[in-house]
């Protein structure tokens, strides 16, 4: 078994203000945690990977193709693999939150403009 604090893990950021640490992974999923500033913007982009979140801290507001959906405070959510999503921080404080991932999703490389990340 792999233990470790987010303050001892990697964190990278994938986009201007979207900082994104892998905290765990395994055969089957992933851990992720995400940090957000104010302003900040996940590309959109799809993956095969299933996508289950909670937001800790702030409003994380997704752009889907059915519209547009608020994830704020002690709210969780799921995206199917395959959805194209975006995501916008448009609130005055950090967004934090955790995401799970599988099958395990690596950091994304949204800063080379690749739509499958």
């Amino acid at each position: 078994m792999d233990t470790a604090a987010l303050s001892e893990r990697e964190t990278v950021e994938v986009v201007p203000g979207v900082h994104l640490t892998q905290l765990a992974a395994g055969e089957r999923t992933s851990v992720q945690h995400f940090h957000i500033e104010p302003g900040a913007e996940v590309p959109e982009h799809s993956h095969h990977h299933e996508q289950s979140g909670y937001v800790y801290s702030g409003t994380l507001v997704f752009e889907l193709a059915g519209g547009t959906v608020r994830a704020g405070p002690n709210e969780g959510f799921s995206i199917p693999s395959e959805e194209p999503h975006a995501a916008e921080n448009r609130g005055d404080e950090p967004v934090q939150g955790i995401d799970v991932f599988s099958p395990p999703r690596p950091n994304p490389d949204w800063g080379e403009a690749a739509p499958n990340g």
